[in-house]
């Protein structure tokens, strides 16, 4: 018969139902900081939530995980996604890398390497590989109090416009949207980069402020970007690592071994349910923005070589940076 004990993660005095062991009984909060309806935060409420408790079944296990669920925002926001798993608000959840390029450098390669890949599915296998074989990735997480469970990634990046676009000159002097590292994209093509999210390019483009995006489809379709951009373009910019499912350090290290086992496993699995989940989005958004009116083209292979070749040294400038921060 086992002691009754009770463990609690860093940010229990301000969730203090957070994390618990009490004889065979563990209390864990997974969370998220959008709607559970993108696949990044809901493969985290249809897989991981309910396979871990069937799986420590299945093997045997004295123990069993009492979810809290918090999606939505409600328990952090886009803006505090490390924040909120490193003081251990939350005891795993989604981290958009994405928006942290100062902290987790090296987990935004992706953007910095445009027109690599377009397959998703083994972007994101390769680099859960690569985070297992190279210290410097997991220490980034480390150094953060957490550990990355399993990466997420979106579909390749494609050009919406309000105008048809044959050759790169088209681009020229138009107003793009391509927020944060995605400007660089641009660079070569004439085109401006202008900031914004998937929740108000409707309004931008609607409104003149600007031409079009480079964007998702699968993200775009749900907003009806369509509608203002009809002109869809498949560029084929690559597909993009936007973070992953990671634990809070300290409740990890605490959590007994077969429920870290359950996990870590499931954490992998994730990624690739999240991969498929997105990649069947994608199709279903060019099926439905077709089937609405969009016209939808391949771009010139001649003219992507030529936007690749006009393109800054940008993996070079990203690897100068970083290299002076003292990343390897």
């Amino acid at each position: 018969m086992r002691n009754r004990r009770c463990w609690w993660p860093a940010g229990a005095l301000l969730f203090i139902q957070s994390f618990a062991v009490n004889s065979e009984t563990i209390r864990l909060t997974i969370a998220g900081p959008q709607s559970a309806n993108l696949p990044w935060i809901g493969v985290q409420q249809t897989l991981i939530v309910p396979e871990s408790n069937r799986r420590l079944r299945a093997m045997g296990s004295d123990y069993e995980i009492q979810w809290r669920e918090a999606y939505g925002g409600s328990l952090y926001k886009i803006g505090n996604t490390l924040e909120a798993i490193e003081i251990g608000l939350t005891d795993l959840g989604w981290v958009g890398t994405l928006w942290e390029p100062s902290k987790m450098p090296l987990q935004n390669v992706t953007y910095y390497t445009p027109f690599v890949s377009d397959d998703l599915p083994s972007m994101v296998e390769i680099f859960n590989e690569l985070h297992d074989r190279i210290p410097a990735l997991a220490e980034a997480w480390h150094k953060q109090n957490q550990v990355l469970l399993g990466a997420s990634g979106v579909e390749t990046y494609h050009l919406m416009t309000t105008f048809p676009v044959g050759v790169m000159e088209d681009l020229r002097g138009r107003k793009i949207l391509a927020p944060g590292p995605s400007a660089t994209w641009l660079g070569g093509t004439g085109a401006v980069a202008v900031n914004g999210g998937l929740s108000t390019y409707y309004t931008q483009i609607r409104t003149g402020v600007a031409d079009g995006a480079l964007t998702i489809l699968s993200g775009a379709y749900p907003y009806r970007i369509h509608e203002v951009a009809p002109y869809v373009t498949l560029i084929g910019i690559g597909a993009q690592l936007n973070g992953g499912i990671a634990a809070n350090k300290n409740t990890w290290e605490k959590l007994p071994q077969e429920v870290r086992q359950v996990l870590a496993k499931l954490g992998r699995e994730y990624s690739h349910t999240m991969t498929v989940e997105v990649m069947e989005r994608y199709e279903q958004a060019l099926v439905a923005m077709r089937a609405e009116g969009a016209t939808i083209t391949d771009f010139n292979p001649r003219e992507k070589k030529r936007w690749i070749n006009n393109l800054p040294n940008i993996g070079g400038q990203w690897v100068e940076a970083t290299e002076k921060r003292g990343h390897p």
